[in-house]
């Protein structure tokens, strides 16, 4: 692999305007390349011809730097970077210019000054190193940012284990003098890696908790006159260190000391919880419960893995840039027959970032704190825990995948071939089938559909460099790939087949009639498996992704008591593209609960109360994210989340009066669903494209789009901006009576809308985090802010 592809698969996706532009520098060298090939062939023209009067291009370079020496050119630019190398060969001189007399301040930048300027070519590459020095002054600048920003959450992280400390010390009820002081002095250099636990004790809850006991203090008080193996000096110094840490230790605060000057910022965030923060005080009044102390450690651990992750990636950004400036310029010394690399990599290391030594030595003392304080100063299972867990890829599931595609494409073959063979389009029943058996087994095509567009979004994400876990906040280590999205689809699909093909052969066949009422009950015995298996307890079928999709759906309920995230919205949109899906899953209570579902017919479809929930649920999914959109609005105040929410509200008329019309024809209810829709449409549409996928903008370089694209084929944006028009116009076919074709069952017309809101959806999908990834890019977010148990005064006196 090439170190250019190897550079951009190991950059942090929303750093990559960060890291050093390999490509750019690339492209200078290659025009000095072809200069300097040029310069050569010129030479050996010459030289062919006079030979005696011709110097080759290694010659004159010698010649030259032979005269600098003597006029004593660069004995006054001398520089410690370059005074490793030879005078006679020196080809670059660094400067460090400074706007004062901190060399490490923001303002201080390098300067090479080329001084070979004046030789034929030598303007390419006083280009080259004057780009150099952009490149190698962005990452200097950005890497000192991020190490003074860990630094400042290193000081922050350190107050908040203080004050762990001390809270541990109240709920255990520890001496509060005695305890407490120890624990103070061990804390003062709490992000140490020397520092060492004396005492641990695990709690009820299975967490470390620390009871740190002065040795001195305790071997003093213990030993007999008499019987120490000092001299009388040792002992007399040794009663003064004690009575001095005495001292010091009856001025040091306790636990309830240290506590005031913290508010715990813990609460449980549930529609209860929130409820009566909103009706009583929100003040949050610490019981000093294991159960508050171990949501507290909960929080901060999530704060210190967060913290050691980014730690590890500022150090690995440091590496990766040292060693992008390494290749540059040994690729530049080959092609130009120089030696300047050693002067600028010289440079490189005695600058900030190849001589700092910070984020190594903060990345000890946060294992030990971690160690020491989260994992019972287990190492092993502290840094299990720390390190990122890499997702090992199995060659069963591509081989299952394979497996499950081709059963359900035999199974689809089974199916038209038997529908083909027994005639049953034209059979008695086929309208029958179709008002019952049909929306059946229709939800389980829409959820597999909605899954094979989310995994080749995934696969495109990926392919893209779309840093999609970050971007939902998926648990590290946890987010599966498209594979394992195929691989769910697939099985559902084979599940859902195999039940249609039973279903028709014991339709069908006149020795299996006897099986009606478990013909009928297969879809519902189908959809019982699906749930069980979403909700099943036992660490298989990818647990963590089922919670993580349970817990997402949860808060959708309850959307306006739950702080609205990414991932909360972005299900929640998903879900106004299965309207049809919460149809199915009404008629599954339709026909199993209030149908005669063994003599395949249902009357529930005529009742008032039936076509009253028909609109309701169609309504649910619109009116969960106008829920979202006003939580947003009362929470970060932006006038955006109003006219989003407004969106909702005209698709919900819109909605409302299509089903109306659709149930009770009438020309005023046709008028009312059009213009209503022709108006959700219009704010849609203008939606989707503006706001959600960043487009439509007439100023950017590229024409109508954004600034920046991850698709290179611009075509690709128009193409989907138009199909998004198209396929947002297919609520056309319910006001336009399309359902009444002759050729086409209204039932599986509606299906194939459905099909096509999901696909329309799944290109949404796509741009919408496309959009979300760039808006992370240009403000450098990289990492999640993990919420701190304590919030503590900002008053150092106090």
């Amino acid at each position: 692999m090439k170190f250019g592809k190897e550079l951009a698969s190991q950059m942090v996706p929303e750093w990559q305007d960060a890291y050093m532009n390999y490509h750019l520098l690339k492209s200078i060298l290659k025009d000095i390349e072809s200069n300097t090939d040029r310069e050569r062939n010129s030479n050996r023209t010459s030289t062919s011809r006079t030979p005696s009067k011709s110097m080759t291009g290694t010659q004159k370079r010698k010649g030259s730097a032979a005269y600098r020496d003597f006029s004593g050119l660069t004995r006054r630019h001398n520089t410690k970077g370059s005074s490793s190398v030879p005078e006679e060969e020196q080809v670059i001189l660094v400067n460090m210019v400074t706007s004062g007399e901190d060399q490490n301040s923001e303002t201080s930048k390098y300067e090479t000054m080329f001084l070979m300027s004046s030789e034929e070519g030598g303007e390419y590459e006083l280009l080259f190193f004057h780009a150099l020095d952009e490149e190698f002054n962005k990452v200097l600048k950005f890497y000192k940012s991020k190490v003074e920003e860990v630094q400042k959450e290193a000081k922050e992280l350190n107050k908040q284990v203080d004050a762990l400390v001390a809270f541990r010390l109240q709920v255990h009820n520890n001496s509060p003098r005695l305890g407490f002081a120890a624990a103070e002095e061990d804390e003062a250099e709490a992000l140490s890696p020397s520092s060492k636990v004396n005492n641990t004790r695990t709690s009820g809850s299975g967490r470390a908790h620390i009871d740190i006991i002065n040795e001195t203090e305790l071997s003093s008080e213990g030993c007999p006159e008499g019987k120490g193996k000092g001299s009388n000096e040792a002992k007399t110094s040794n009663q003064k260190n004690v009575e001095g840490k005495r001292n010091s230790t009856s001025r040091r605060p306790t636990p309830a000391q240290v506590l005031e000057n913290f508010k715990i910022n813990v609460t449980d965030e549930t529609p209860w919880s929130i409820l009566t923060s909103m009706l009583v005080s929100s003040n949050h009044e610490s019981t000093f419960s294991r159960e508050e102390l171990r949501k507290i450690e909960e929080q901060l651990e999530r704060a210190f893995i967060e913290f050691h992750q980014k730690l590890r990636t500022i150090k690995s950004y440091s590496f990766v840039n040292i060693l992008a400036f390494s290749k540059i310029m040994k690729k530049y010394d080959k092609i130009t027959l120089r030696s300047a690399s050693k002067s600028y990599l010289n440079m490189i290391d005695n600058s900030y970032l190849g001589s700092s030594d910070e984020v190594r030595r903060l990345v000890e003392k946060v294992e030990a704190t971690f160690i020491k304080h989260f994992s019972n100063g287990n190492r092993r299972k502290g840094m299990n825990t720390l390190r990122p867990k890499a997702i090992k890829k199995k060659h069963r599931i591509t081989f299952f995948l394979g497996f499950l595609f081709g059963c359900s494409i035999a199974l689809i073959a089974a199916i038209v071939v038997l529908i083909h063979v027994k005639d049953i389009l034209n059979s008695e029943g086929r309208f029958q089938y179709m008002e019952n058996i049909f929306p059946l087994y229709s939800l389980f095509g829409f959820i597999v559909l909605h899954l094979v567009m989310y995994g080749a979004n995934i696969y495109f994400w990926r392919h893209y460099h779309v840093n999609y876990p970050f971007i939902f906040d998926f648990n590290q280590g946890t987010d599966i790939g498209h594979r394992e999205v195929f691989l769910l689809s697939t099985g559902l699909a084979v599940l859902s087949l195999t039940g249609v093909l039973s279903t028709l052969e014991m339709e069908m066949e006149q020795d299996l009639r006897s099986f009606e009422a478990l013909r009928e009950l297969v879809p519902l015995g189908l959809l019982i498996v699906l749930l069980l298996i979403t909700v099943c307890p036992v660490n298989m079928i990818y647990r963590s992704t089922r919670y993580f999709f349970l817990q997402s759906v949860l808060r959708c309920m309850f959307a306006p008591l739950y702080k609205v995230t990414l991932a909360d919205f972005f299900l929640a949109d998903q879900l106004t593209s299965q309207v049809q899906a919460f149809r199915s899953l009404e008629f599954y209570i339709c026909y199993y609960g209030w149908g005669d579902f063994k003599r395949r017919r249902n009357n529930c479809q005529q009742s008032d109360v039936y076509k009253a929930f028909y609109i309701i649920v169609a309504v649910i999914p619109y009116w969960i994210r106008f829920l979202q959109c006003l939580r947003r609005l009362f929470e970060e105040k932006g006038a955006n989340h109003a006219y989003n929410g407004m969106k909702y509200l005209s698709t919900i008329v819109a909605v409302v009066m299509r089903t109306s019309y659709d149930l009770k024809k009438g020309m005023t209810l046709k008028i009312m669903a059009g213009l209503t829709s022709v108006i959700a449409t219009i704010f849609g549409t203008y939606w989707d494209l503006v706001m959600d996928w960043g487009l439509l903008q007439r100023t950017s370089r590229n024409r109508w789009l954004r600034d920046k694209l991850l698709v290179s084929d611009h075509r690709v944006y128009f193409a989907a901006m138009i199909i998004n028009v198209l396929l947002r116009l297919s609520w056309m076919q319910s006001v336009l009576d399309f359902h009444e074709a002759p050729f086409l069952h209204r039932k599986a017309l509606s299906a194939i809308m459905a099909c096509l809101e999901i696909i329309r959806r799944g290109m949404w999908t796509f741009f919408r985090l496309e959009n979300e990834h760039l808006n992370n890019v240009g403000k450098f977010r990289a990492f999640k802010s993990v919420p701190l148990p304590f919030n503590h005064d900002e008053d150092e006196d106090e």
